[in-house]
């Protein structure tokens, strides 16, 4: 066994720096370099990737990066682990052999975890009982069923820990939760049971800490003015022990910062209950957490507890729900208020007459208040401003209603109020509106499978 692994992030969302898993692999040494490119939103995304070409839907940067980093693979022993395989993991591996097998690095194995997507077997699901209804409101599934783009389970880490143990240099996932990236090689390498929870809830916020890259390390943080250097931002690092501790650092010589209170920080960042943080894995308990400082960019985190995991899966799926439509023009000093709200007037007052059909008709005024909730007062519109951002907004069933409004826009700069510009880019035009639906599936109804490739010698 192993004194310490070093995990590293690399990635915290598809479309984070692109040198920055590369960095971590060649600026010192790390043991596995794992990235997360998933986000609820980016399934649905590559499903309609797919949709128009086949060998699409997954995060294609990812095959650049495995690309630049084969050498540290071969040579350092580096394991690759991420979720970019999105709703396609085997084009995925598939891209990742072909570049690897080009290069010569033969013996290279490639695991794919896939299972995740149920897209299709929906009308299968609900037909043994499983409703999939919505979390938030109780609507089962079947009313929105002929909508959907996407419908994935969230798998923990054991199938990740049964591709490490096959000997998977890099595991390539469908949806499996951020956490389970970093979890996984701590079980393989210190041997830990699932059952031990304390220790599950340990791999988890670990992963939890720097599933989203940066952030961690001096990125969005609350006092950004201590980090000296964000240029060459150094992404985080997990040096995790068999005893449960583990520290959060980062490479020498890299801009960032990894202190107290980033980590903190994050430990906040998409929680509900600090007490009952719920994965596949575990339930984890945040108000165990003990942080602190134990020398220059590097922060200790001990005493984690945890609880049984839940006899049930998180789904994530999403689907098609209407249109919207958004639109800005600028108006300017003097009266740039009073013009803007009559112009969104205007607006309003003319897809009435040709009986436009909207959900909602949302009015903004960018440099007033940029927010529909704060009503224009009559005292505002006396004052004075050197511009103001009108901003509609409206959503609907209709695509053809709200691109017939989209045409009134620019007929306003001649037919409304004075003083108008930054109308830009050709006529507004509607979009989909891509809805979220969360729900719960047994656990026993779904099973993550493992696949093990090699470019053979």
């Amino acid at each position: 066994m192993k004194d310490f692994i070093r995990i590293a992030s690399g990635q915290g969302f598809w479309g984070d720096l692109p040198n920055a898993p590369i960095n971590q692999a060649k600026k010192g040494p790390i043991d596995y370099l794992v990235m997360d490119y998933l986000a609820e939103v980016t399934m649905s995304i590559m499903q309609k990737q797919k949709m128009r070409n086949a060998d699409w839907g997954y995060a294609r940067d990812f095959v650049h990066v495995v690309e630049q980093v084969l050498p540290e693979i071969k040579n350092d022993g580096i394991k690759v682990i991420s979720n970019a395989g999105g709703v396609n993991p085997l084009a995925c591996k598939d891209e990742i052999l072909k570049v690897a097998k080009e290069k010569g690095y033969t013996g290279l194995k490639v695991a794919v975890v896939d299972g995740d997507d149920i897209l299709q077997n929906i009308d299968e699901l609900v037909k043994d009982g499983h409703t999939l209804d919505n979390m938030d409101d109780g609507r089962p599934i079947t009313e929105i069923k002929d909508e959907l783009l996407s419908a994935n389970v969230y798998f923990g880490c054991r199938p990740i820990v049964k591709a490490l143990q096959e000997g998977a240099d890099v595991i390539i996932t469908g949806r499996v939760t951020d956490t389970g990236l970093t979890l996984a090689p701590m079980i393989y390498e210190f041997g830990w049971d699932f059952e031990d929870f304390d220790k599950m809830a340990v791999g988890t916020i670990a992963g939890h800490i720097i599933e989203c890259g940066a952030q961690v390390s001096g990125g969005n943080f609350t006092d950004w003015e201590k980090v000296e250097d964000f240029t060459d931002i150094g992404f985080p690092i997990i040096e995790a022990h068999p005893n449960g501790e583990f520290f959060v650092t980062k490479h020498e010589n890299t801009g960032g910062l990894v202190s107290e209170m980033t980590v903190k920080e994050q430990l906040l960042y998409e929680i509900g209950d600090p007490s009952e943080y719920i994965t596949p894995d575990v339930i984890a308990d945040f108000t165990s957490v003990k942080v602190e400082e134990a020398g220059k960019n590097r922060v200790k985190v001990t005493g984690i507890k945890g609880k049984p995991d839940t006899p049930t899966y998180k789904i994530s799926a999403s689907y098609n729900d209407g249109y919207k439509l958004s639109a800005t023009l600028v108006y300017c000093w003097p009266g740039a208020l009073k013009k803007a709200v009559k112009g969104a007037e205007i607006l309003e007052q003319r897809a009435k007459k040709l009986g436009l059909k909207f959900d909602e008709f949302h009015k903004e005024y960018v440099g007033y208040n940029g927010n529909t909730e704060v009503p224009v007062t009559e005292e505002a519109l006396q004052q004075e401003y050197d511009e103001i951002q009108m901003r509609i907004s409206v959503s609907g069933q209709s695509k053809e209603d709200l691109n017939r409004f989209g045409m009134e826009v620019a007929p306003l700069i001649l037919t409304g109020p004075s003083g108008v510009t930054g109308f830009a880019g050709g006529r507004p035009k509607a979009s989909g509106v891509v809805a979220y639906w969360p729900a719960l599936l047994d656990k026993k109804a779904v099973q993550p499978r493992v696949t093990l490739f090699e470019i053979e010698q």
